[in-house]
């Protein structure tokens, strides 16, 4: 079976699975969620093993410590896995329900409902811990799911997806086997494949760089969620309160440089520069963070920073429009009527005042685990939790009522 032939075959056995998923009651989502987290548990030891086997192949290829790093399985990870498989069940499910209830002077009744899509596909690089918060977001909306992770981690996925099908099958019957695949082959022609797949799968979600999702996007024919990358600002103002302003730039920047929602780029009012940019400075010798002048735009995911100064808070708004990835932006200043205005003009996902920019992530919104922050605008923004892995529907009932 060539690649073509393979993900059609995949897309039809997951179109199939999708119809299962829909007639499932909540409940019957939730065990089989629990069951898939029993399976992992049990299948602990050759899940740890395959792990080892694909770190072991990455240092030898000599992959950088922070890849190897988002490879490794430890005990800790693994619990949070499964721990966070058992949280999503216990999540209020957003399938069925009715957003709005309208009733029309012709005598019809309109609800809009929320469905699920029908069928995901998930390409993601690195963390194996992906392949199990995304299959059990999409379980839980009623959605089957086609994942495809990178080659560092194929043995564990292989591993993960064997334990998965495992559950699934104790608690639904093989006619949910399929809604969780794998696919194994590691030609760059099943992610395009993957994405030209109209009919049998209805979207497609990165979680990788910047070229994997530009790849995804130009190959695509069905819909892609996506954030090309998150260039996010911190913007102090001369009204800010200094102390709190040098811990949220410390957080945003330096708790976990990787992460698409650290800082990017510090804006700095210009009256207050000559008092606080001595500060800053201080504090970068001491975190070990390298500050740039000399460009803007950029993605670091490193311990380094660019900084700017700007006339005041108007012209912070217009540089962040400019120049950010429309990820999270954030203002410090104790001036209300400044930061609303931030928060009003700033055309970004998530915008904050006076918190860290490190907020952005599903968890952290209350939403469980989250298979991704879109920087789109359609259909969904920021953090995506249950409710973005829903579509809608309208349905209409009337009483034989017909249209004048």
């Amino acid at each position: 079976m060539d690649i073509h032939e393979l993900i059609q075959e995949m897309g039809r056995k997951a179109r199939a699975a999708a119809a299962v998923l829909r007639r499932m009651t909540t409940a019957e989502k939730n065990a089989a969620l629990a069951a898939m987290a029993d399976a992992l548990e049990a299948d602990s030891d050759a899940i740890y093993a395959a792990n080892a086997e694909d770190v072991a192949a990455a240092k030898a290829a000599g992959l950088s410590p922070a890849m190897v790093d988002r490879l490794t399985l430890t005990p800790a990870r693994f619990e949070s896995m499964t721990d966070g498989v058992r949280h999503v069940a216990g999540l209020p499910d957003p399938v069925g329900e009715v957003v709005w209830t309208r009733k029309r002077p012709s005598g019809i009744e309109i609800r809009k409902v929320r469905e699920p899509f029908g069928v995901v596909a998930v390409v993601f690089e690195s963390r194996p811990n992906v392949f199990v918060d995304t299959a059990a977001l999409c379980l839980k909306t009623g959605n089957a799911i086609i994942l495809r992770g990178g080659k560092e981690a194929v043995r564990s996925n292989k591993a993960l997806a064997e334990s998965v099908r495992r559950g699934l099958v104790s608690a639904c019957g093989e006619a949910a086997s399929d809604a969780v695949q794998f696919v194994e082959v590691q030609d760059h022609a099943a992610v395009a494949e993957l994405v030209r797949a109209t009919g049998l799968v209805d979207v497609a979600i990165p979680r990788g760089g910047e070229r994997l999702i530009r790849a995804m996007c130009e190959a695509a024919l069905i819909p892609v969620l996506k954030h090309y990358k998150g260039v996010c600002h911190v913007y102090v103002d001369d009204k800010a309160d200094l102390a709190m302003a040098l811990s949220i730039l410390d957080n945003a920047k330096v708790q976990r440089p990787s992460a698409c929602n650290a800082a990017e780029c510090l804006l700095v009012h210009e009256a207050l520069a000559p008092m606080f940019l001595p500060m800053v400075r201080a504090w970068a010798a001491d975190k070990g963070v390298a500050l740039h002048d000399d460009g803007v735009g950029v993605e670091y995911l490193s311990l380094d920073l660019n900084v700017a100064t700007v006339r005041d808070y108007r012209a912070a708004i217009d540089f962040i429009n400019a120049n950010s990835s429309h990820h999270s932006d954030c203002i410090v200043t104790n001036d209300a009527g400044r930061a609303a205005e931030f928060l009003r003009d700033v055309d970004s996902a998530c915008v904050y005042h006076n918190a860290s920019t490190r907020f952005t992530d599903g968890a952290e919104f209350g939403m469980g685990a989250e298979i991704g922050i879109s920087t789109d605008k359609l259909h969904a923004r920021g953090p995506m939790g249950l409710e973005e892995l829903t579509t809608y529907k309208y349905v209409v009932t009337g009483d034989g009522t017909l249209r004048a």
